[in-house]
């Protein structure tokens, strides 16, 4: 990330930090940034539960205080996406948080193309076979999906090793 990408991400940050009405969420929400999309996801406070009150009575709970959230807040979060596609050229998409139940609200599904070689197309078309997915696509997806949750560690390692070597390059000299 180049010195103004880092500061355009503080200026996304700060524009959401600014623009959210107070008492939207419980601090200040998460938002993360990518070529296509600006995605803010806060958290709610958590309901009060009845005395005694089971698991499945706290889910419930939890998805109707982020439908509410969602619908309540409907009208005022498009016009502040709407400003901020416009300052940003980037869809913004929304979620909340509560509990422990997470919801994101109309995220992008952006198109990538790859070429694959036999072998790797025979690994989607298994899965396809298997019900795991309805098309390469959404078996690609689910492919990465399972990558993302068990190499965790290694991809957030990797990201912060690109982002350490950004930031050399800004601090280094110009290119002629």
């Amino acid at each position: 990330m180049t010195r103004s990408q880092r500061l355009r991400d503080d200026d996304v940050t700060g524009f959401f930090a600014g623009r959210l009405p107070d008492g939207w969420f419980d601090g200040a929400p998460e938002v993360s940034i990518d070529r296509e999309e600006i995605l803010v996801v806060g958290r709610l406070s958590e309901p009060s539960y009845p005395e005694g009150a089971n698991d499945s009575t706290k889910e419930t709970a939890q998805a109707a205080r982020i439908k509410g959230f969602r619908e309540d807040t409907r009208e005022k979060r498009m016009r502040i996406a709407s400003e901020a596609e416009r300052v940003f050229g980037r869809t913004v998409s929304w979620g909340a948080r509560c509990g422990e139940a997470e919801r994101l609200f109309t995220t992008v599904g952006a198109p990538v193309m790859t070429r694959l070689r036999m072998e790797e197309r025979g690994v989607l078309d298994t899965l396809i076979e298997a019900g795991v997915a309805r098309s390469r696509s959404e078996a690609l997806a689910w492919c990465v999906r399972l990558v993302a949750r068990h190499e965790a560690d290694w991809i957030n390692d990797l990201r912060d090793a690109l982002t350490h070597v950004q930031r050399v390059r800004t601090e280094g000299p110009e290119a002629i």
